[in-house]
């Protein structure tokens, strides 16, 4: 958040971080869930979280965050609600960081750039929202996967590794795993990507884009 903002000064870096509380949540464990009260903004420093929601101790994912990103900047500003999704710790132990919204709420009148930095996380949030909401309704599947390959693909990187089972990649992309295995071997055979056990590599880096954008 910090390096996409350059007009924040050191100033506002270190008001914003005398707020923060950080924790280790376990691998395995609940980061928050759609009951916990929303208090504080959640940031994740370090690790990976998987986002989505729970049905008991089951969960339908529908992303994955790699820190360090924001988890959560949005619920605490609903005063009196709960977090919208579900979050929980994967892999490895993830370092989070929480601002409280109610002490954060009194210095930002304080510190105009860094409320503008926090708009500028929420307004990405919004279009990330809306870009999500326009592949699941006018993509198909195979339109889909290529975006979701080229997001998590980074500049001119060529190899992924998949971290994720398939079925959680499959509930990601709004398709079945047979459906996600069938679109896999389809952009294998028109000579897009390559998929070897959990790793894909890009052969053809604009064709995918060009079907990403579909």
């Amino acid at each position: 958040m910090l390096d996409a903002t350059p007009q924040l000064t050191a100033a506002d870096a270190q008001a914003l971080d005398a707020l923060a509380t950080q924790r280790t949540v376990p691998a395995g464990e609940w980061v928050y869930t759609h009951r916990t009260p929303a208090r504080n903004l959640v940031l994740l420093l370090e690790g990976t979280v998987s986002v989505g929601h729970s049905d008991g101790a089951a969960m339908a994912p529908e992303r994955l965050l790699h820190g360090p990103a924001w988890l959560d900047a949005a619920s605490a500003w609903l005063v009196g609600e709960t977090h919208t999704l579900d979050a929980r710790a994967l892999a490895l132990p993830v370092r989070m960081a929480d601002v409280p919204r109610a002490a954060l709420q009194v210095l930002l009148p304080q510190r105009p750039a860094l409320a503008a930095c926090l708009l500028a996380v929420l307004a990405d949030e919004v279009r990330r929202l809306s870009l999500h909401a326009h592949e699941l309704m006018h993509k198909d599947a195979n339109c889909r996967l290529a975006a979701w390959l080229q997001r998590r693909l980074e500049g001119s990187q060529t190899l992924l590794h998949l971290d994720e089972r398939k079925r959680d990649i499959a509930a990601q992309l709004g398709m079945s795993p047979e459906t996600l295995s069938r679109q896999m071997r389809q952009l294998s055979r028109s000579g897009l990507i390559e998929v070897r056990g959990y790793q894909v590599r890009v052969l053809d880096g604009p064709g995918l884009r060009r079907l990403a954008q579909a």
